[in-house]
């Protein structure tokens, strides 16, 4: 239908539906504001902008090539819909100019999946939250979940079973199957055996091909899951057959695809977790599936389209088939546990934070709508309480603190941290909500683990000069050749690791107090030291003027790694109360972020407790090695769900000594604690910033 506007000139319905939003824009006087995950950066453009320019200028890694004109399709972007409390924005269906012709005309030469639009024909009209998928950013994410060297007993659940099965005939009538297992039972003392529907699809045509031999792959149960036959190959099957140990997090996913005859690990891999989108920390989703209709179910959805991309990703680069991936161990928060296996976490928003169920479970692969063998056997490992999960499960299963003769404290850094403290007389355990800042959301110039990302930090005491390295290149910033070294990538911004060692160096050289104020370039004696609003930052590097990156701290920052730190020690303080000490005998950092953070810094920060350098360890990803325990070694499961019985689950939020911990954690590295050895091996400077310097007087800074 067509209309008129102010005049002859017809204009169609939805151009009338844009004017109007527009129009309405105008009347709130303000510009949509649009946020892009993930990496949390945000900003208000006028109403009929781009996404691709509001990504340039906001500096969101969205790829393009072509100048925008739809042909490269490597701006791809996903809008997403609803309610996100997190970032108080309500996202309508129509935040987003209508789909256009050469969207359409790209989607039916080369094909767009359904929910992508193109960022360069994409215009803004209200608010919006936009999904920067991996494979449009130009700076791919590094997802660091790194396979540890283990020694691990082989004594996988599947295993495989070669038989000659009797041929049938008139006189005795029974059925296929039935004749399989007798095979095995008569040959390999096997139990009786079942099968599902699909293996009943194939059992005939593939017991005829090779005159009646055949290779069973054979599940065998346990005391509560019977055994079954999960695949059959014709004749003498010289192949192998393959498990996965998939630790499904909350910012990232990573998959270990190993083979169950050698225990080897031949293909490993990992994906952002698609539900980013939907809120970086987990009380985040909690809240987009209470405020959305169908919120969980969506969350669920993509969770899984994710885990399929990163096993199809995972089993093309192992040449393998996906059919013959036999069985998988996951390892998952309470939050994600639900969610993959499509419960609404909504209990788990409120005291008493109830699990639908915390025991271990068993699934079929075609259960949970997952791309692998459609029989293949899904293993979750049990959950310790409503928000300390399977993966702090995995955890304990990976580092034995229930063996351990020395007190020790275990945590899993991430947007929540998991941590267990304890030893052969008993465990504890409990969660922390650190949120997404150490992983480099939230601040100013964060970013996640990709090739630019500033990583490791060194400033010196009496220049405040800094030097750095970034992801990508061996060198440091103050070397001669290191501008070379990232002609590539150029310096992109700070990941997490980079953001804990930038504040603690920040901190040792006097450039920050203990209160966590940046002094000004008077007090500091650097110009890098700048005012930047109403507090200081500080410009850690400058190529601005070459259209290349300006990357500073800014106070809010250090606030946000204050929050960040002080969740965590306060969990650990609170454990260590329940025990009744005031010091560990020893800390394993563990987790992906864990592996890459420096204890020395760590200790400045006062992330952790005070505790010998020497016992400060990395576990690396602690989470996915107790997955790859559980799916080698059928006994382990067994032990690690009688272990998860006896770890006692401590609930800070119920906690009344929490809060002070949290404000005396507050401060760098705290404002209580005497940490006797961090002060034996580092002299912090004894600053105050929270004074206003005028001529040779200093007096108190006057309250606005």
């Amino acid at each position: 239908m067509k209309l008129t506007r102010g005049g002859d000139q017809p204009v169609d319905a939805e151009a009338n539906k844009a004017l109007r939003r527009s129009m309405k824009q105008m009347v709130n006087k303000r510009d949509p504001l649009v946020i892009f995950m993930p990496s949390g950066k945000r900003g208000s453009f006028p109403v009929g902008t781009k996404i691709l320019d509001c990504a340039r200028k906001l500096g969101v890694d969205l790829d393009s090539v072509c100048g925008g004109r739809g042909i490269c399709s490597k701006c791809q972007i996903t809008p997403s819909y609803g309610k996100f409390s997190k970032h108080g924005v309500t996202v309508a269906q129509d935040s987003l100019s209508e789909w256009n012709s050469v969207e359409q005309r790209y989607k039916d030469k080369r094909g767009l999946k359904t929910g992508r639009r193109l960022g360069c024909q994409a215009s803004l009209i209200t608010d919006a939250v936009i999904d920067v998928p991996a494979e449009s950013q130009v700076h791919k994410q590094v997802v660091r979940k790194r396979v540890e060297v283990r020694d691990i007993t082989l004594n996988p659940s599947t295993k495989l079973y070669y038989v000659e099965v009797q041929e049938p005939d008139m006189h005795e009538p029974t059925g296929d199957l039935e004749r399989l297992i007798h095979a095995l039972k008569r040959d390999w003392k096997l139990p009786d055996l079942i099968a599902d529907l699909n293996l009943l699809k194939t059992i005939q045509k593939t017991l005829r091909k090779d005159e009646w031999k055949v290779t069973c792959a054979v599940h065998l149960g346990n005391e509560s899951f019977s055994p079954r036959i999960l695949k059959i190959w014709p004749g003498l099957y010289e192949g192998s057959i393959y498990g996965l140990a998939i630790d499904l997090g909350s910012t990232t996913i990573a998959a270990h695809l190993c083979d169950l005859q050698t225990g080897e690990v031949v293909g490993s891999s990992g994906i952002m977790n698609p539900q980013i989108r939907f809120g970086e920390d987990l009380m985040s989703r909690v809240s987009y599936s209470m405020m959305n209709e169908n919120g969980a179910e969506e969350m669920t959805a993509i969770v899984r389209q994710g885990l399929n991309s990163l096993f199809k990703e995972i089993a093309h680069e192992a040449n393998i088939s996906s059919d013959v991936i036999v069985d998988a161990v996951f390892v998952c928060n309470p939050v994600m546990h639900h969610l993959l296996l499509g419960i609404d976490p909504y209990e788990l928003g409120q005291a008493p934070f109830a699990l639908a169920s915390s025991s271990s479970k068993y699934f079929k692969a075609s259960e949970l709508e997952l791309s692998l063998n459609p029989s293949a056997q899904i293993y979750i490992l049990p959950c310790i309480a409503g928000h300390v999960g399977a993966d702090s499960a995995a955890v304990a299963l990976s580092e034995e603190p229930h063996k351990s003769d020395e007190l020790m404290l275990v945590v899993d850094v991430g947007t929540n941290a998991e941590i267990l403290l304890g030893n052969k007389e008993r465990v504890l355990a409990c969660s922390s909500p650190t949120g997404p800042a150490f992983e480099g959301a939230q601040i100013s110039s964060g970013q996640r683990a990709a090739p630019g990302a500033i990583e490791r930090v060194t400033i010196n005491p009496q220049t405040k000069e800094p030097k750095f390295k970034v992801i990508g290149s061996d060198l440091w910033s103050d070397d001669p050749k290191f501008k070379e070294s990232i002609k590539s990538s150029g310096v992109t911004g700070i990941c997490g690791s980079g953001i804990i060692e930038m504040v603690a160096e920040m901190r040792l050289s006097g450039i920050l107090d203990s209160s966590g104020l940046i002094g000004s370039s008077e007090q500091t004696g650097s110009d890098r030291c700048f005012l930047d609003g109403r507090t200081n930052s500080y410009l850690v590097w400058d190529e601005s003027t070459s259209n290349g990156s300006k990357i500073t701290v800014t106070n809010k920052d250090i606030r946000e790694i204050q929050m960040a730190k002080a969740a965590l020690y306060s969990g650990a303080r609170l454990l260590m109360d329940k025990f009744n000490v005031d010091n560990v005998e020893k800390i394993v950092l563990a987790g992906a972020f864990g592996a890459h953070i420096s204890p020395k810094h760590a200790m400045i920060l006062g992330m952790i407790p005070d505790c010998k350098l020497d016992k400060i360890s990395s576990a690396g990803n602690a989470a996915g090695t107790g997955a790859r325990i559980a799916l080698l070694d059928t006994k382990s499961r067994k032990i690690i769900e009688e272990v998860v019985k006896n770890i006692n689950k401590i609930e800070t939020a119920l906690e009344p000594k929490f809060q002070e911990h949290f404000v005396n954690a507050s401060n760098i590295p705290n404002s209580s604690e005497p940490f006797p050895i961090l002060k034996s091996l580092f002299e912090l400077p004894t600053v105050n910033f929270n004074q206003k310097q005028t001529g040779d007087t200093v007096g108190r800074r006057r309250r606005r």
